[in-house]
């Protein structure tokens, strides 16, 4: 499975914590995410990340094009529903691209670990 890894500022340190978590899931896929959270998550738990640009400058946009294609199976977009900033990927887009699509996107941590609970479980 191809698995797209996005993440407001405020939720970088939950992705981390989350791959940590699943990291014996995640490492069976692969892995897509846009620029600061997948190097983050290259550098801090050791998993091998194709990145694609900072959300500031397409990377959101860039994996929903992958996700058009067919080249992505899941989306986890941990967002910051309060506080997201202007130059942060706007989940908008992306919540669209996956329904057409019928892809599942996860928000927030609970539904992310359903998702991911489910793969494991696979």
């Amino acid at each position: 499975m191809n698995i797209a890894l996005i993440a407001h500022d405020k939720k970088k340190e939950d992705m981390i914590n989350l791959v940590t978590e699943y990291k014996s899931v995640l490492k069976k896929h692969n892995l897509f995410a846009t620029k600061t959270t997948g190097t983050l998550i290259k550098e801090r738990v050791g998993l091998d990340v194709k990145v694609y640009l900072s959300g500031p400058f397409g990377g959101d946009q860039q994996i929903g094009a992958q996700i058009a294609e067919g080249n992505i199976d899941i989306v986890i977009f941990l967002r910051d529903p309060l506080t997201a900033q202007p130059h942060e990927p706007d989940v908008s887009a992306l919540l669209r691209i996956c329904d057409v699509h019928n892809k599942p996107l996860a928000t927030n941590l609970n539904s992310a670990t359903v998702l991911l609970n489910t793969l494991k479980n696979l």
